[in-house]
């Protein structure tokens, strides 16, 4: 199976908050950014593996900046590092201003996605080979996050968390 790119998968979804998305203060609802950032994070996972994908896990999510009505949002997600059968996907969350076109940045949040054959059984997915800075980045704090998610899931022990162990010891 061939490695791909984070290119490979990026996904962009833009489209304007309307009335009935918004709470009483008029910003978007919570829970339909989250759905946004879903459907795009399934998107690029499909696109990196090929296959059906489905939500593992929400990791983290960020709501830094409330998203008001009538805003032009445009959600981002490809994958960040690809394991055996689940990837984690990076979303970040752009709002852009109608008048002079800045872009600011939201929100962000990071969703773990597993492919599966029609059966609904895990299958393998390609090797993720980062290029750009960001890429390497994200793809190195990937796999602290995954062993940070199974110690609080209590699916790993924190002796066993090399990878967060390394970060709070010195060679």
């Amino acid at each position: 199976m061939e490695s791909k790119t984070p290119a490979q998968s990026r996904t962009t979804m833009t489209d304007m908050v309307l009335p009935s998305e918004t709470n009483a203060l008029e910003n978007l609802f919570g829970g339909e950014l989250l759905a946004r950032m879903d459907r795009a994070a399934s998107i690029a996972a499909g696109r990196h593996s090929r296959r059906i994908t489905v939500t593992a896990s929400v990791n983290h999510v960020a709501f830094n900046l409330a998203i008001p009505l009538g805003s032009v949002v445009t959600v981002e997600a490809a994958v960040s590092r690809a394991y055996n059968t689940s990837m984690e996907v990076y979303i970040d969350v752009w709002i852009e201003d109608r008048y002079n076109g800045k872009k600011t940045k939201a929100n962000e949040a990071i969703y773990t996605f597993v492919a599966v054959d029609e059966t609904g059984k895990p299958t393998e997915v390609p090797e993720l080979r980062p290029e750009t800075d960001l890429e390497h980045i994200r793809y190195e704090g990937a796999l602290r996050r995954k062993q940070l998610s199974l110690v609080l899931a209590g699916k790993m022990k924190p002796d066993d968390a090399t990878e967060l162990k390394a970060l709070f010891t010195k060679n």
